[in-house]
């Protein structure tokens, strides 16, 4: 798949139902039908409103017809989506959803012939979730087939980084607002295109292992099913097992503990190492099999002189000492100076990298 890094987009702001599409949307096509293809950790305990809460969760399908609409359940109207009409990465069309239950037409005047349909959660767990309830397509459309499903898996655990804070706004502007966010367009979301891998993202802005910027931390987050806060959902983990898992979390310990100085007592170096271990431990135990990579980067834990990537090399090399057989290595994204989350020039340069990491150490 190609990647385009200059992305044009047009935004959709639609805030009712829109009757006037009534005429060419009277193929009602259910969340529950099986030629629709869904991707990440998605809440089908209902199976006619699966819920989306996190990072770059996604619905795929391929169909007929000229002209597709998109039914929305959002909890508290804050979050955003990319779709994307025959594989036109170039120009994804983004839905800001209202909050309730909306429907909102992403496609008219389509060719006649087959054409492909992808939905991806641009915002997270903190912008709330959302019940998708199905599509609605012309009188003579179809859905057919569902995308083959790649081989290859990741999935990535970390912060706002991981979920694409501040992706898209301005270089010289502030990055914490949601349209801003754009999961898709991650170092994450690039490196899964660049190997063709399919790809799930545990992830939430501002968490850290020892600390947060609320009362919850990655290990008391990584097994939800829902990410929308702390909360008592549980993942089943048999559902989809990952040949990679890259780790890319300490950011916010290290601005909470060095910078704020709020976490007491204050953690030393032997205990910031052994709470890296713990998670990486963890990760382990749920995958036996996968191969595991410590990151850290790009914002400023990665600075000159920071101690972190150094607890991250420690726990790694102690974790292999005590298991010669331990598939694990670290990879460091370089603090550019920028001190705003990484825009998407650098996590396409950090995609990059780990891309070509990735393909080397799994013959990719």
């Amino acid at each position: 798949m190609k990647l385009l890094p200059a992305i044009k987009i047009a935004t959709l702001f639609l805030l009712g139902v829109l009757s006037a599409y009534a005429v060419w949307a009277d193929t009602i096509i259910p969340a529950s039908d099986p030629k629709l293809q869904y991707t990440g950790r998605i809440d089908f305990s209902n199976r006619q409103a699966p819920q989306l809460s996190w990072p770059g969760t996604s619905i795929a399908a391929n169909f007929t017809g000229p002209s597709l609409t998109v039914v929305l359940d959002d909890q508290f109207g804050n979050n955003y989506f990319n779709v994307f009409i025959d594989d036109d990465y170039e120009h994804p069309l983004i839905i800001r959803a209202g909050q309730g239950e909306r429907k909102y037409p992403v496609a008219t005047n389509l060719p006649n012939g087959p054409h492909k349909f992808l939905l991806t959660k641009r915002t997270e767990g903190e912008e709330g979730a959302t019940a998708f309830k199905g599509l609605e397509l012309a009188r003579s459309g179809t859905l057919l087939a569902p995308p083959v499903r790649l081989a290859r898996r990741i999935e990535f655990f970390g912060d706002s980084i991981t979920s694409g804070a501040g992706n898209e706004a301005p270089d010289n502007g502030p990055d914490n607002f949601a349209k801003d966010k754009n999961n898709f367009m991650t170092y994450d979301a690039i490196t899964a295109r660049n190997l063709n891998a399919e790809l799930h993202v545990t992830s939430q802005s501002g968490i850290g292992l020892m600390i947060s910027w609320f009362p919850f931390t990655m290990p008391q987050f990584y097994n939800q099913l829902s990410a929308v806060g702390k909360n008592d959902s549980r993942w089943d983990f048999s559902r989809w097992t990952p040949d990679v898992v890259v780790i890319n979390l300490f950011q916010n310990d290290a601005w909470l503990i060095d910078r704020e100085h709020r976490l007491r007592p204050e953690p030393d170096d032997e205990q910031r190492v052994q709470a890296y271990m713990d998670f990486v431990k963890t990760v382990r135990a749920t995958y036996p099999s996968a191969y595991i990579v410590c990151a850290l980067g790009s914002m400023d834990a990665m600075r000159p002189g920071s101690k972190w990537p150094g607890y991250v090399s420690s726990a790694v090399a102690r974790l292999k000492q005590a298991n010669p057989e331990e598939r694990m290595d670290t990879i460091f994204f370089e603090f550019t100076g920028y001190a705003a989350h990484p825009r998407v020039a650098q996590h396409i340069r950090n995609a990059d990298k780990l891309s070509a990491f990735l393909r080397e150490k799994m013959h990719w």
